[in-house]
C-alpha cells in the first residue's frame, strides 16, 4: 500500500513532465500512422512488395505478402492493419535504437553483463498484463503508453542476441583486425557489427514478432488497430470479427517473420562468401 501511494504521489507530482518528455515520440507514432492509413492503398502495397523483394529476393515471398495483404483489403481490415504496422514499425525501430546499444555494451562488460541478465529475465517471464499498470499510472491511456509497453515486453531478444553475435565473432578475425593496428570502435563498426548481422537480424525478427503477440492487450490500453476488433469480439462474443482479425494478425506475423528470416540467410551467405 506505501509503495504504491508512492507511485501515485510520484504520478502527480512528475506525471505532466513525463508525458511531455514522451511527445516526440507520439509525434513519431501519429506521423507513421497517418502516412500507413492516409496513403492510397495501391501505394502502400507496392512500397511492401518493393520492400519484401530487397530483403528476400524472392518471388514466392513477395506473391505471398501480395496476397496476404489483398486479402486483409478485400475483408475490410486495411486500415486496422496499417495503424497496427505502423506501430510495428516504430515499435521495431525503437527496440533497434536502444536495443543494439545495450547489446553491444553487455558483450563489453561482463559486469554489466551479468546486471542487466536478470533484468531482462523479468521482462521476458513478467505478465505482459503487469506492464500496462505503471505506464498507465503514469502516462494514461493512449497510444504512447501502449507502444512503451509493447518495446518494454519486445526489446529483450534484440539486446540478447546482438550481445550473442559480437561473442560469436570468430577470434582469428579480431586477432588480424589488432595486428592491423584497429582501434576499437573500427574494430566494432568495420569487423563486429557487419559479421553478428544474422544474429542481430534475428533478434529484429524475435522482436516483431512479440511485438505482434503484444498487439492485443495494448489495445486494452486505447492502441487502435486489429487489437481492438479482437478485444471486441471477447466482449461480444463475435466469433467471425474475432477470427478474421486475428488471422489478419497471423498474416502479418508471417509476412514480417518471411521477409526478416530471408534477409537474414542472404546476410549469412554472403558472410560466408566473404569468409570462403
Amino acid at each position: 500500500k506505501m509503495i504504491d501511494e508512492s507511485f501515485r504521489a510520484f504520478t502527480r507530482a512528475y506525471g505532466d513532465t513525463i508525458e511531455w518528455m514522451f511527445s516526440p515520440l507520439r509525434a513519431f507514432l501519429v506521423q507513421s500512422e497517418r502516412f500507413m492509413v492516409e496513403t492510397p492503398w495501391p501505394i502502400i502495397l507496392a512500397l511492401v512488395l518493393a520492400i519484401a523483394w530487397i530483403a528476400s529476393r524472392n518471388w514466392r515471398v513477395v506473391a505471398a505478402c501480395a496476397a496476404t495483404l489483398l486479402l486483409i483489403g478485400w475483408f475490410d481490415m486495411w486500415e486496422d492493419t496499417m495503424r497496427t504496422i505502423s506501430m510495428i514499425f516504430v515499435c521495431t525501430v525503437l527496440a533497434i535504437v536502444f536495443g543494439i546499444p545495450i547489446g553491444i555494451l553487455m558483450s563489453r562488460s561482463e559486469r554489466f553483463r551479468k546486471v542487466a541478465n536478470p533484468v531482462l529475465d523479468v521482462m521476458q517471464t513478467m505478465p505482459s498484463f503487469v506492464y500496462l499498470i505503471p505506464v498507465v499510472m503514469l502516462l494514461g491511456i493512449g497510444k504512447v503508453p501502449g507502444l512503451i509497453a509493447v518495446v518494454i515486453y519486445a526489446i529483450p531478444p534484440m539486446i540478447r542476441l546482438t550481445d550473442l553475435g559480437i561473442r560469436l565473432v570468430d577470434r582469428d578475425v579480431l586477432e588480424a583486425a589488432d595486428a592491423f593496428g584497429t582501434s576499437d570502435w573500427k574494430k566494432l563498426v568495420k569487423v563486429q557489427l557487419p559479421l553478428a548481422m544474422p544474429t542481430i537480424m534475428a533478434g529484429v525478427n524475435q522482436t516483431i514478432m512479440m511485438a505482434l503477440a503484444m498487439v492485443v492487450v495494448a489495445s486494452m490500453i486505447g492502441v487502435q488497430g486489429l487489437g481492438q476488433p479482437v478485444l471486441k469480439a471477447i466482449a461480444n462474443q463475435y466469433f467471425t470479427l474475432g477470427m478474421f482479425n486475428g488471422l489478419a494478425i497471423v498474416g502479418i506475423a508471417i509476412m514480417f517473420d518471411r521477409v526478416s528470416q530471408a534477409y537474414g540467410k542472404r546476410l549469412q551467405k554472403h558472410r560466408e562468401v566473404v569468409h570462403g
